[in-house]
């Protein structure tokens, strides 16, 4: 008996047939032959596994159609916009802060050239580093700043700069997981400082400290805010303050890593208290590291403050060229940064704070909205109270209250609605919860409302 994959038709065939000419009029004739021959190997296996009929298979047209679409998936960006209905405000898997719009308006300039390393008014080679130094020291106190790549980045600046070859004191309670499986004693190894546990998870004094120093040559202190988890109950820690106060009296640094950097005051967001770089610098410490692409809602980067000799000393080191930040981060942050000069103003402009900040009442009213226009197309949904989290590693444990729209998903099941939204255009993820689909408005920015109703209209009815 003939093997039937021996009929199906070849490329020549099917490239020379009239199914094919729209299809070689609009692609290079290289990229369709290369995604028919993908296709044709899809067919022979399909064939193989009795998936696919002989006619099927003899079906010129279905072949134009189908490598029309592999065209098209194959030139679709990676990287792509989506609409976060998850409820979760700096969700790292969908890239935390979206930007405001004065930051992708400067972002603009960057088809041109720019004076990145260049000064402008003597004429002569200039250096990247100092385009954020005075705003942030404006904004938050700092005699000097740095900007690199990430937070863990300007961690293992700081560290390797100010305690290579030597120890830094950590309460066990910090020695925290920062996201991704890096964990900061691995951090700090790999900055070529050597670490030294201070204390008992729950409980570290300042005792702990002093009593540490006199038994290790120690070049450092090192205080990490435990932004992604909390410990209650029999707790106690020393204060920054204190840390610092005790650094001065025995000649060695403090070092303050912040995790997410916020530069406003919590209240206006109706968050819980959360330390400020400009805080600890007046504390006493001295270099401070965050992020920029959390609760400061900049590009990512990160961002290290303190001292003009010890930033001076991380602008030197051989690391920090490896660890640098690009021309599109400077631009981003900068304009993010001079939000901050009127915080009313940041709140407003910056779409994390914005977000964070918004009032259960105004997503109810969107929710309800949305919720009427998806009943007169015949999708059944209601309006219902949610809650939602910060994410990006802050604020762990604290729920804002929130409003949102549950989607009763039909034939398709929960999983299924929700794989449509994914492949749609733009992608919308939501969360799944009791056999339905919830978007949680907390996170949708408002004028992707319309495309929430367009997408769930069209994929909820199979139109």
């Amino acid at each position: 008996m003939t093997d039937p994959r021996r009929l199906i038709p070849s490329v020549e065939q099917i490239l020379d047939s009239p199914e094919f000419e729209d299809v070689l009029d609009q692609h290079p004739r290289a990229l369709v032959v290369r995604r028919l021959r993908e296709e044709l190997a899809a067919v022979r296996r399909r064939v193989g596994q009795g998936a696919e009929s002989l006619a099927e298979t003899r079906d010129l047209a279905r072949y134009a159609e189908r490598v029309s679409k592999r065209i098209a998936r194959a030139s679709r960006a990676s990287l792509r916009p989506l609409i976060n209905g998850t409820g979760v405000v700096l969700h790292t898997n969908l890239g935390r802060a979206p930007l405001a719009p004065s930051a992708l308006d400067v972002v603009e300039g960057a088809k041109g050239y720019l004076n990145l390393e260049y000064d402008l008014a003597a004429g002569h080679r200039g250096s990247r580093y100092h385009h954020c130094a005075d705003l942030l020291g404006e904004l938050t106190g700092a005699e000097d700043a740095l900007v690199v790549n990430n937070g863990a980045a300007a961690l293992l600046l700081a560290l390797g700069t100010m305690a290579a070859g030597r120890h830094v004191l950590v309460s066990r309670g910090e020695l925290v997981e920062i996201g991704g499986g890096f964990r900061i004693p691995e951090i700090m190894e790999s900055s070529g400082a050597r670490l030294w546990e201070v204390g008992s998870t729950n409980r570290t004094r300042l005792d702990d400290y002093r009593r540490a120093l006199s038994e290790v040559d120690a070049a450092l202190i090192l205080k990490v805010h435990r932004s992604n988890f909390r410990i209650t109950g029999f707790t106690e820690e020393a204060a920054v303050g204190e840390l610092a106060e005790l650094a001065r009296e025995v000649g060695i640094g403090v070092l303050h890593d912040l995790g997410s950097g916020l530069l406003v005051d919590s209240d206006l967001l109706g968050l819980p208290p959360e330390p400020r770089p400009g805080g600890s610098l007046a504390a006493g410490v001295d270099a401070v590291v965050f992020s920029g692409d959390k609760l400061l809602g900049g590009p990512q980067a990160g961002i290290l403050l303190g001292s003009g000799e010890w930033i001076g000393r991380m602008r030197r080191n051989p690391l920090c060229r490896a660890l640098r930040v690009d021309k599109t981060t400077i631009m981003a942050l900068e304009a993010t940064l001079r939000l901050y000069q009127d915080p009313d103003r940041a709140i407003r402009e910056i779409p994390a704070l914005a977000l964070l900040g918004a009032a259960r009442e105004s997503l109810e009213v969107r929710s309800r909205a949305l919720v009427a226009a998806l009943l007169a197309e015949g999708v059944r949904a209601d309006a219902v109270e949610t809650s939602s989290v910060v994410g990006g590693g802050t604020y762990p444990g604290v729920e804002l209250p929130s409003y949102g729209i549950r989607v009763d998903p039909g034939p398709p099941g929960a999983e299924g609605l929700a794989a449509k939204l994914r492949g749609a255009d733009p992608p919308l993820v939501g969360r799944i919860e009791d056999g339905s689909l919830w978007i949680d408005l907390r996170t949708v920015l408002e004028w992707q409302d319309p495309d929430v109703f367009r997408l769930l209209a069209r994929h909820h009815s199979g139109r």
